[in-house]
């Protein structure tokens, strides 16, 4: 499964969000998934949204096709936007599935990991990370993608935003010494992002 991140800072909200509301239009294009998104909690006029597709072929096919009619309803509504694709490597809970209807937050981890050290990374993200982050309360499903230039994706779905407050790992800096994340990572960045309903296709 291909995931696609785009990130970017809107400059007329109103607007920005009717037309994210026209991607309704991804409906029945071969390959699609789901896609869904919201506003960034830290930073209100940031917005996010996420694509799933079965493959890289089929994104691409719409990207050849349809995007362009689609997309051209936000057109000047927003600057900055950065688009990210990763490739599905490992669920963190088990069965993960791009469904929404049972969310209301996502929080995203963005990692650029030193070249060397990328299967420690990944190693050190299914078997410390990924056990604390699924039993925490309220964490529904998550995934962990992979993108060109040692970059990682790990994308979390929660049931309520009072919940994402309480996955505050218990010794947190014992295991982030025991993960040895500092050796690990070039750059990390993220973002809590709750969810517009009427943005999930």
């Amino acid at each position: 499964m291909l995931v696609k991140w785009i990130r970017c800072e809107v400059t007329d909200r109103q607007r920005f969000d009717q037309g994210q509301r026209k991607w309704a239009g991804l409906v029945g294009e071969p390959g699609f998934r789901a896609q869904a998104g919201g506003w960034s909690r830290e930073r209100p006029g940031q917005a996010h949204v996420f694509g799933f597709w079965e493959s890289r072929a089929f994104y691409d096919s719409f990207m050849a096709r349809s995007h362009e009619r689609l997309a051209a309803a936000q057109s000047g509504t927003f600057k900055d936007t950065e688009v990210l694709l990763f490739d599905h490597r490992f669920d963190v809970k088990t069965g993960f599935e791009p469904y929404f209807h049972d969310v209301d937050l996502v929080r995203v981890a963005h990692s650029r990991v030193h070249e060397e050290r990328v299967e420690h990374f990944t190693l050190v993200q299914r078997h410390i990370w990924n056990p604390v982050m699924a039993g925490s309360p309220g964490m529904v499903r998550g995934f962990f993608g992979e993108g060109p230039g040692h970059e990682f994706l790990v994308l979390s779905m929660w049931r309520a935003a009072a919940e994402r407050g309480k996955y505050r790992p218990e010794g947190l800096t014992r295991l982030s010494a025991r993960a040895q994340t500092d050796e690990d990572l070039l750059d990390l960045s993220g973002a809590i992002v709750e969810l517009e309903p009427s943005w999930t296709v």
